[in-house]
């Protein structure tokens, strides 16, 4: 009876996470209420919490207008930008070779082609921000346009599913921005050198947010580390991206409830993978000794209702690759799958620590065309999965710890 409990509870969470909590992207109301009942859940469970807070903004926006020579456009402002109301000539630049032999202070630039093939990563995002993307903000903010508009295709790798996606999603970023399709920015290119109208209010008021970190067990220099990012990105219910991961959480937390442990179990729902900063990320670094986990287990994507569970392994020595495929052996229900990095196992990767990444067989389709989208629904979840997926963790935790 336990795993058709375990099915049921995961429909509840499921429900409450994506449905019952309209919005959990960071700073917003939503994602207060989220972490809330993690922690609240979670404490029922036997493990002591904690909810280390950060810094962050709400961000929201009203209705926008772009009028190009008095012909509308269908435009959406770039998360975190700030609002304007403007009258000015259009520039149009392809890439930054164009961009840095013009002049476009005071104009509205469109920026299409080359140098917006790729999200381009936030002025001050720690962990991947190649020198191309710095050079592209470093310019426009020293050629000072009035604003920006993007035309933008699809960009699965940094941007999810998304079509089109915003070029800039930046909340230090202080140029009003906003984007559209390639084929609207097409025929707005078309019109270089006539009058924009840009006009639309947004905000971005101060708040806070926070992690969850549940743990337990005897030895804190020794962690096994189990994490899901609990935000969303703004419009979406987030149900695979990422409200699966947290709900393996709080399956695996009930599985370990009336167990001890020697080394210590640490159950963490990291807030801010969605979020242009990684506020939750970043605290997680400043406020753990990285050399003391054991081993990193990211949940993000799992559970889509088509294929199997996929895990990889990333810098594990021998007992806990060996552990982890005993733990995973079941080929009709998991899979060993291709290394992918765009996920929170890249941060103990990257301080040398081993990591297991657990996600959907399927995840290059949910990253093209689901993820960071109002399609990524209940629908398209198994909870059985879920429970599967807490069970294997189960065994993991056991075999590691024994």
């Amino acid at each position: 009876m336990v795993q058709p409990l375990l099915s049921k509870n995961a429909g509840i969470y499921l429900q409450k996470l994506c449905t019952e909590i309209e919005n959990r992207c960071v700073g917003s109301a939503g994602n207060r209420q989220a972490t809330d009942y993690f922690a609240e859940k979670i404490s029922t469970f036997g493990f002591r919490t904690e909810s280390p807070d950060f810094d962050c903004i709400d961000w929201t926006h009203g209705e926008i207008e772009l009028q190009v020579d008095g012909r509308p456009f269908t435009v959406s402002p770039s998360p975190y930008t700030i609002g304007c109301d403007i009258n000015a000539p259009l520039a149009v630049a392809t890439t930054l070779t164009e961009l840095k032999a013009m002049d476009v202070a005071g104009k509205i630039l469109l920026l299409r082609g080359e140098i917006a093939k790729e999200q381009l990563m936030p002025k001050n995002f720690s962990f991947y921000n190649p020198e191309s993307h710095q050079q592209i903000i470093t310019m426009l903010e020293e050629k000072a346009p009035g604003a920006i508009i993007s035309a933008t295709e699809r960009d699965p790798n940094l941007a999810g599913g998304i079509y089109p996606f915003p070029l800039i999603e930046d909340g230090d970023f202080d140029i009003s921005s906003v984007y559209t399709t390639d084929e609207e920015g097409s025929q707005i290119a078309a019109l270089e050198g006539e009058l924009v109208r840009l006009k639309f209010e947004a905000t971005r008021r101060p708040s806070k947010g926070c992690n969850v970190v549940a743990r337990k067990g005897m030895d804190p220099a020794s962690k096994i580390v189990i994490f899901a990012h609990i935000d969303a990105k703004i419009n979406t219910p987030g149900a695979l991206d990422n409200a699966t991961g947290v709900i393996v959480l709080l399956l695996l937390a009930e599985l370990l409830s009336d167990e001890s442990y020697q080394k210590t179990v640490e159950i963490v729902a990291l807030n801010g993978e969605d979020y242009y900063s990684a506020p939750g990320e970043m605290l997680y670094l400043q406020q753990n000794r990285m050399e003391d986990v054991y081993l990193g287990i990211n949940l993000d994507g799992a559970g889509y209702i088509d294929g199997r569970t996929a895990y990889s392994l990333y810098d594990c020595p021998e007992e806990i690759s060996r552990a982890a495929h005993s733990a995973f052996a079941d080929k009709k229900r998991f899979m060993e799958g291709e290394q992918w990095y765009q996920s929170d196992h890249s941060l103990f990767i990257m301080n040398q620590r081993p990591a297991l990444a657990i996600t959907s067989e399927k995840f290059m389709h949910l990253s093209t065309y689901i993820t960071h989208t109002a399609k990524d629904t209940p629908a398209l979840v198994d909870t059985t999965k879920l429970t599967d997926i807490s069970f294997a963790l189960r065994r993991l935790i056991v075999d590691l710890d024994g």
